[in-house]
């Protein structure tokens, strides 16, 4: 009973701890943010830079692949990117789509060929 009761505790402490240490940025970043302006400049570079971190970031996944996508080949990879890409491009615009296109390829693929 007492293992149970330090685990609870253990729990609520480490959950407080948390709270604590994350919500007060939010609410301080939705303070600061409140007068901001959503099609300005300053959304359109930090989207321009977002972009382009997802997009390095695919593209050391592709050359440079880690855990089981390292058994996986390249041409494999390749073509699972431009399936989601343009499953991407043609069905509106939907990450979504694009993203779970390209996951079934690479998994149908490494199916197919073993």
């Amino acid at each position: 009973m007492s293992s149970e009761l330090s685990g609870l505790t253990l729990m609520a402490l480490l959950l407080a701890v948390s709270l604590l240490a994350h919500e007060p940025w939010r609410w301080v970043g939705m303070f600061l943010g409140r007068n901001l302006d959503m099609n300005g400049e300053l959304f359109g570079w930090v989207k321009s830079v977002s972009t382009a971190l997802v997009a390095a970031l695919v593209m050391r996944l592709m050359v440079f692949p880690a855990g089981a996508l390292a058994g996986v080949s390249l041409y494999l990879r390749v073509a699972a990117m431009l399936v989601g890409l343009a499953v991407f491009l043609f069905a509106g615009r939907r990450i979504s789509t694009g993203v779970g296109a390209a996951a079934l390829c690479l998994v149908a693929g490494q199916l197919l060929t073993g």
